[in-house]
């Protein structure tokens, strides 16, 4: 529970090599330690952190009004949704389920004779987690990659975002003293700053998985990274996402007024800094949504996480407008030196859509979403075709219609096919999933939801082990009281 930091200084610091070291050696040690700890114990831990965040909920916010310009109603929610999320994952630990064990007893009547197998998850090892600059609690320092790596007994390093320094480090002091509360380990969690030192994490032997939210451009550079070192290690990364809509003619006939309200809402929300905002809505020629849609477009410039973010949705969006085909629906220029942006609706149609799919279909992090019109239904699904892996697909259309085909178009490209409603808001469950296919995210397994422990577990079989050797989880007796699948039966 340390932090390469001063709480007093405004400025983001630069963690040493000398400290980065340091640290991955302490978590190390943990590491040895949190091994042997039980199950109880890291629930209470991961009981402890989420109960600090909420005692602090009015400090953290304010903190966080100050660094990120995000509102006073959206950072208390983000608060409770963390302290929520943290307490999710104690009870997928108390389950039990997380940890696939399976046992085959030994059988000496089948060919050949099989020994008595158990397998089960085990931690990884320490994990590197790099903080998100668009949710400074959900996906930074004591967000899902942090939660899942302490539930299943990893040490976790975390990279600060610069965007939020003073709150990334109030937040690791806090979770300091909670964890020490409860007993656990020195060395579990800890905090480095700067761009060096977190691609000095990647690199060391010590870390033996890394989970990243953040750019397309920041995370392939690290994937490339994880993966070419001798001892290449996994990386678990969210890359951003386009995040389609599809609005059946239909429905546009019923409902577009309706509609254009909710997309307006979905896409502007947090100023479009949602890595699940609608980014390409395809819609009929002489759309309903399309002409209401103006209506609902602020008008007022409001400011953006960081000045980076900014100068980036102004670039993108030039980009956009440079493509032949494409114009202006609804919005007003962007202010060209400040931090601050206007929301812009960009529409175009199918035909330049397919002709100049790679630039279109590449993620502008801020207030705009591109309208793309079609003639047919196989105009719509010719467009959808050049789709490429994204976090979240919606379709909207009317009960009698037959949208089974789709359905399979969008649930290959998706990894959350929204039928109605909107994607942005990622309810934290045991069922949830926030990845997809490449570039949305690298990996099967997400940071949200019960199975975001699986990225940091690896398989072990034991074979013919004595039971006093063996995990409590493979134990003869089930001391852990899980469910378990034994002899190919699942029990509980």
């Amino acid at each position: 529970m340390s932090a390469q930091s001063d709480t007093n200084v405004k400025e983001p610091l630069v963690t040493t090599s000398v400290g980065v070291s340091a640290i991955a050696a302490a978590a190390q040690q943990a590491f040895s330690r949190m091994v042997r700890v039980s199950e109880r114990e890291r629930v209470a831990w991961l009981f402890a952190l989420a109960d600090g965040l909420d005692a602090h909920t009015e400090e953290l916010q304010h903190l966080a009004e100050a660094e990120t310009s995000l509102s006073r109603i959206r950072l208390r929610g983000e608060i409770a949704r963390t302290s929520g999320q943290l307490r999710l994952i104690a009870s997928v630990v108390q389950e039990g389920s997380y940890l696939e064990a399976i046992i085959d007893h030994a059988d000496d009547r089948m060919a050949p004779p099989r020994p008595d197998l158990r397998r089960v998850l085990r931690p990884i090892g320490p994990v590197a987690v790099f903080s998100a600059s668009n949710f400074p609690f959900a996906f930074s320092v004591l967000g899902g990659d942090t939660a899942s790596a302490l539930a299943v007994g990893c040490p976790v390093v975390v990279k600060a975002h610069p965007g939020h320094p003073l709150l990334s480090r109030r937040c690791m002091e806090i979770a300091g003293e909670a964890l020490h509360r409860v007993g656990a380990p020195d060395g579990v969690l800890a905090l480095v700053e700067g761009h060096e030192a977190g691609i000095e994490l990647v690199e060391h032997p010590v870390i033996k998985a890394v989970g990243f939210t953040g750019s397309l451009e920041g995370g392939r550079a690290l994937f490339n990274r994880a993966a070419a070192r001798p001892d290449p290690i996994p990386f678990f990364g969210e890359l951003g996402s386009i995040n389609p809509v599809i609005v059946t003619a239909a429905t546009d006939r019923v409902r577009g007024s309706e509609l254009a309200a909710g997309l307006a809402g979905s896409f502007q929300l947090s100023h479009g800094q949602f890595c699940t905002k609608p980014g390409v809505v395809f819609l009929p020629f002489d759309s309903e949504l399309e002409r209401a849609l103006p209506a609902h477009v602020k008008s007022n410039s409001e400011r953006m996480l960081t000045q980076r973010i900014a100068d980036g949705f102004r670039e993108r969006s030039k980009d956009l407008l440079s493509v032949p085909g494409v114009s202006v629906l609804a919005g007003e220029p962007t202010l060209a030196d400040a931090q601050t942006v206007r929301a812009r609706v960009l529409v175009t149609d199918t035909r330049v859509f397919e002709e100049h799919a790679v630039d279109l279909l590449t993620e502008v992090f801020g207030p705009t979403t591109l309208l793309v019109r079609y003639a047919t239904e196989q105009d719509l699904f010719d467009a959808l075709h050049h789709l490429s892996g994204t976090l979240t697909a919606t379709l909207h259309a009317e009960p009698d219609e037959d949208i089974a085909e789709l359905t399979r178009v969008l649930e290959d490209r998706a990894g959350r096919v929204l039928f109605e409603g909107w994607p942005t808001g990622v309810a934290v469950t045991w069922s949830q999933h926030h990845g997809g296919p490449w570039p949305a995210a690298t990996s099967t397994f997400s940071s949200v939801g019960a199975t975001s422990l699986r990225r940091f577990q690896r398989p072990i079989i034991y074979q013919d082990a004595p039971d006093a050797v063996l995990p409590p989880a493979l134990r003869e007796m089930n001391p852990l009281g899980i469910p378990r699948r034994v002899d190919g039966s699942y029990t509980v």
